[in-house]
């Protein structure tokens, strides 16, 4: 009989404590959020022995002008006489043109950064900005027991958070909507504790002949609030109403908001293309890559439904490949053309000439 937590409910539990500001311990690194550092904490680490560093990635190091030794990321050492204020400067891309010149900032070069890696890789899934303060540790099990502190192993949890992590079925129920009566909301639910997707399936598609179908991520500023900065609302709207006419479908909701970085990062996006940015430079002053989503999620819930064929409504040439690639046959990509208006116009040449979407 065991109460203890397995690895996935570790990694759970230690994205909780990365949001509040809480160290982690992984492997024989002690790790912090940059984005939810306080001074009592950073003050902690900086008494501790060993060299202390911000470890940012290479495409925030690229901004900065910093060197990326490690390849992916770079470990920025912190000075003496660091504050949060100057880590929050170097992470947080907000203050960039006001203050242009961060440094000098030195990248630490030798050693193992592969732990760095993912941490980095954790603080993304737990939806904060990809910037970690770091410091080596011996003992660290025993350091970890000592304060109370989430324990993980580094080599497992770098492979379970390249894997997407199962989803389960949790319960689907008649739901009647705007677009047709015959609806039906299917709720699933991952085992590593992170949102839920959800599926809305429209009429009885025959699951032998392929679906119409979309896989559309969840833009609250765009579903929900009308937002003009995009064409989310209205795709999502013109996919259902064509299924609805067509009297069979299935819409995929997946809880990726911002192509996968949450609504806070989105926000921070948005203030940076208010600087002049596009959403692609946004999303690399941010730290992020062009799109951080993993449509894995969506072949996976058609397979559980049932669905090994789709008829994919979509501009993203992205969504089509990995859906063949996760054997879920792509047999005809549907065009979604709508949305373009005098606020998007940009961000829409940008998707299509950075993105490869097609419009």
């Amino acid at each position: 009989m065991s109460f203890s937590p397995d690895l996935s409910e570790t990694l759970a539990r230690a994205r909780a404590d990365l949001r509040m500001g809480v160290p982690v311990i992984l492997g024989e690194l002690l790790v912090l959020s940059a984005e939810t550092l306080t001074e009592r904490r950073l003050a902690d680490v900086m008494a501790l022995d060993g060299e202390t560093v911000l470890a940012i990635t290479a495409r925030r190091a690229q901004t900065l002008k910093a060197h990326a030794y490690d390849g992916e990321l770079s470990r920025i050492v912190l000075p003496a006489d660091v504050t949060v204020k100057w880590v929050h400067g170097v992470a947080n891309p907000a203050d960039d043109l006001a203050v242009p010149m961060k440094g000098p900032l030195v990248a630490a070069r030798g050693g193992s950064a592969t732990a760095h890696a993912t941490a980095i890789a954790l603080v993304k899934s737990a939806r904060l900005l990809p910037a970690i303060v770091t410091a080596p540790l011996e003992a660290a099990h025993a350091f970890a027991q000592t304060h109370g502190l989430t324990y993980i192993d580094a080599a497992a949890a770098a492979r379970y958070l390249e894997e997407n992590s199962p989803l389960h079925s949790v319960i689907h129920a008649r739901l009647p909507i705007e677009v047709s009566e015959a609806g039906r909301l299917h709720i699933f639910r991952p085992e590593d504790g992170g949102e839920e997707h959800y599926a809305i399936e429209i009429g009885r598609p025959d699951r032998s002949a392929p679906v119409l179908c979309r896989l559309h991520s969840a833009c609250f500023t765009g579903d929900v609030m009308g937002s003009l900065k995009c064409d989310c609302g209205p795709q999502l709207h013109a996919a259902l109403a064509q299924m609805g006419a067509e009297g069979h479908g299935v819409l995929l909701y997946l809880n990726q908001e911002g192509r996968g970085i949450g609504l806070a990062n989105k926000m921070r996006a948005y203030s940076l293309q208010d600087q002049g940015f596009d959403t692609v430079e946004a999303n690399h002053r941010l730290g992020f890559e062009d799109d951080e989503r993993d449509f894995r999620l969506g072949a996976d819930i058609l397979k559980t439904m049932g669905f090994s064929q789709v008829r994919l409504l979509t501009n993203n040439p992205r969504k089509v490949d990995m859906m063949n690639l996760c054997d879920v046959s792509v047999a005809e990509r549907v065009p979604l053309a709508v949305g373009e208006n005098r606020h998007n116009t940009a961000y829409l040449a940008t998707k299509a000439a950075k993105s490869g979407h097609l419009l």
